[in-house]
C-alpha cells in the first residue's frame, strides 16, 4: 500500500499507518470545515475499512452521521467512526475523577471502542471520596491497561497506580479552579507522581491516551 494517498481537498491519506504503527491515521477535527472532515474520513474508509475523527464540533455531529458510511458518534466525546477495527480480546479500563472529566473519558473510551478493545468505564471515583474507587477495583482485574483521568490537583492517577499491577496512563484533565491553571496543576502533578508504572499524556487528550493503552494491550499478546 502506498504510504500516501492524494485526497480531495490536497489532503493526504497515511493508509499504511495502521500497519505500520499500529495506529491509525485519525482525523483531528477542530478548526476543519464539515467538508474536509466528510472528505478525509471517506478517504480514510475507503484506504483501510475504517475512519476515525476526533474533537468534532457538536453542530456537524447529525451532518456527518447522515453523509458517511457505517458511522456511529458521541455527543460527549466529541467523535465519531465509519465502521471499526477488529475486535482484540482485550479489555481497558477508563477511570474518571469527577463528571466534570467525563468528555475526556469518553474521548478515551470511545477511542478504544473503535480501535477494538472491550471498555470497562467507572465515574466520578476522585480522592474526595476515595472509597468509590476501593469498592470497584476488582472490576478491572481481566484489563490490560488503565487510562485514569482526573483534573483539579490531579492526584488519582497516583493512587491507582499505587494499587493496581497494571499500567496506568494518566490523563490531566483543564477542570479546576485558579491555581488549577487550565490543567497544568494536574499536569505536573501527575509528572511528579512517586507512584511507578504511570505515563503521562497531555492535557485534555483522551485520545493519546487510548492510543497509549492500546498499544500497551496489543503488546501483552507478543
Amino acid at each position: 500500500m502506498p504510504q500516501n494517498i492524494p485526497g480531495p481537498m490536497d489532503t493526504r491519506i497515511d493508509g499504511a499507518r495502521l500497519q505500520r504503527t499500529l495506529v491509525p491515521e485519525v482525523v483531528y477535527a477542530e478548526s476543519k470545515t464539515l467538508e474536509q472532515i466528510e472528505a478525509a474520513m471517506r478517504a480514510l474508509f475507503e484506504a483501510q475499512g475504517f475512519s476515525l475523527a476526533t474533537r468534532v464540533p457538536s453542530e456537524m455531529l447529525a451532518p456527518l452521521l447522515s453523509r458517511l458510511p457505517d458511522a456511529a458518534a458521541s455527543a460527549r466525546a466529541r467523535s465519531l467512526r465509519c465502521g471499526r477495527l477488529p475486535r482484540t480480546g482485550f479489555s481497558v479500563g477508563v477511570i474518571c475523577a469527577g463528571t466534570s472529566d467525563l468528555g475526556v473519558a469518553d474521548e478515551a473510551a470511545f477511542v478504544l471502542d473503535a480501535f477494538g478493545h472491550a471498555v470497562v468505564q467507572l465515574s466520578d471515583v476522585g480522592v474526595a471520596g476515595v472509597h468509590r474507587l476501593l469498592d470497584n477495583l476488582a472490576m478491572f482485574d481481566e484489563c490490560s491497561a488503565l487510562v485514569v483521568i482526573a483534573g483539579m490537583e490531579g492526584a488519582l492517577p497516583s493512587l491507582v497506580a499505587g494499587l493496581v499491577r497494571l499500567p496506568v496512563v494518566a490523563v490531566p484533565t483543564s477542570i479546576g479552579y485558579g491555581v488549577a491553571s487550565g490543567g497544568m496543576a494536574a499536569l505536573h502533578a501527575m509528572l511528579a507522581s512517586c507512584a511507578p508504572g504511570i505515563a503521562v499524556v497531555n492535557v485534555d487528550n483522551g485520545f493519546g491516551a487510548a492510543c497509549f493503552a492500546h498499544k500497551v494491550a496489543l503488546a501483552a499478546q507478543k
